[in-house]
């Protein structure tokens, strides 16, 4: 089995641009550094409306004028859906999910207060009865404890990726992070389950950083096989699988 030090991260499926209100670069910014780091896929995920400073739903919507390869890059035009309550709803209507190629879905304190760990795993394990939902994004964030085995074994049933997020091990609010991401990459490992590191970058600086991410997938041994980011058509060929269109690419150069 080829070690995780070994493989080539080669696609980052969570980022966000200054449409998220928080965040602090463009379209551009990305491609220009993805490119410098040799990344040939990017996915941008700008939050949910219900993220206080968040994109107005035709942004989301809009994603479309987007081109499908930047100067070499391809793109996948997502969001981040915030999860809403504890019966899995999120911030994004149907209608808009439909137009989406990647979806991930998480848990934000400032979108739905905490709640108890069986609350918690209730809003992942209801959130991934939606079928244009594809990644649980940051799990492992300690403010929402979960039942793993149960978060773990319904990602598995529902053929949802689950997230080992790179940006939470560095979050000075989500202490405590890494050891439940390890617990979670473990279980994924032990039943079968797609895994994708996301920078969850909020400056183009950090796109494509999977360091502590891979740390996680070293102390595991997680297998390749697992891991969406060393492939593109391994990503590509999951999302189409779900009836994600991917239609032709669309290509523009980047002067």
């Amino acid at each position: 089995m080829e070690g995780v030090e070994q493989m080539k991260f080669i696609l980052d499926t969570h980022t966000h641009t200054i449409a998220s209100g928080h965040a602090y670069s463009t379209i551009h910014d990305y491609i220009d550094v993805a490119k410098k780091k040799g990344l040939e896929l990017v996915a941008f995920t700008d939050h949910g409306p219900a993220m206080p400073g968040g994109p107005n739903i035709f942004h989301i919507g809009n994603q479309r004028v987007i081109p499908r390869e930047i100067d070499g890059i391809e793109i996948l035009r997502g969001v981040e859906a915030n999860i809403i309550d504890f019966e899995g709803n999120i911030d994004i209507p149907q209608a808009y999910l439909k137009r989406l190629d990647i979806v991930l879905a998480s848990l934000h304190d400032v979108c739905v207060k905490p709640g108890t760990k069986d609350e918690n795993t209730r809003a992942f394990v209801k959130a991934m009865d939606n079928d244009y939902i594809d990644i649980l994004a940051h799990p492992g964030n300690p403010k929402f404890p979960i039942d793993i085995e149960e978060f773990v074994l319904a990602a598995k049933r529902k053929n949802k990726i689950i997230e080992i997020n790179n940006s939470t091990f560095t979050n000075p609010g989500r202490s405590g992070s890494r050891d439940n991401c390890i617990m979670i990459a473990e279980k994924a490992k032990e039943h079968g389950v797609y895994v994708v590191v996301g920078s969850d970058a909020h400056i183009s600086f950090d796109v494509g950083n999977h360091d502590k991410s891979m740390e996680v997938f070293k102390i595991v041994e997680m297998p390749e096989k697992l891991i969406m980011n060393t492939s593109k058509e391994k990503l590509k060929n999951y999302l189409r699988a779900k009836g994600k269109k991917l239609e032709e690419k669309t290509s523009i150069p980047f002067k």
